[in-house]
């Protein structure tokens, strides 16, 4: 019977699974947004590490950029469009762990900028 594509995928990043443990895959690119991102480089920081590889990291301002782009196209000022104060934080959190760690940010109004899950693939 022939795999799905996904299958196929998967077989192709493993680099170890012993039964009864979780598979441990090689990702040869890490997509970071706003929202989860603070904990893992807190956590990183914590430890004392760095990014392993910065130049296979991507970040993105994502779930706190307002739907209004007029709003913001070519703003790198947060405070003239993101009004809440809580999404404001995120993204400037995610500003500054980036610089502080070495990974690309595409920010709020930059070309690169959007989705998480659609500028991947």
């Amino acid at each position: 019977m022939g795999r799905t594509l996904s299958e196929k995928v998967w077989d192709l990043h493993v680099v170890r699974a012993a039964e009864g443990e979780p598979t441990i895959l090689y990702i040869d690119l890490h997509l970071v947004h706003e929202v989860t991102s603070p904990q893992a480089f807190d956590g990183l920081r914590m430890n004392g590490r760095g990014v392993r590889r910065p130049d296979l990291t991507v970040a993105t301002m994502d779930h706190n950029v307002p739907t209004d782009v007029s709003l913001v196209w070519g703003e790198s000022d947060l405070s003239i469009g993101v009004k809440d104060s809580v999404s404001r934080i995120q993204m400037e959190t995610l500003a500054r762990n980036c610089d502080e760690f070495g990974v690309l940010c595409h920010a709020m109004g930059q070309p690169g900028q959007g989705i998480v899950h659609v500028i991947g693939p």
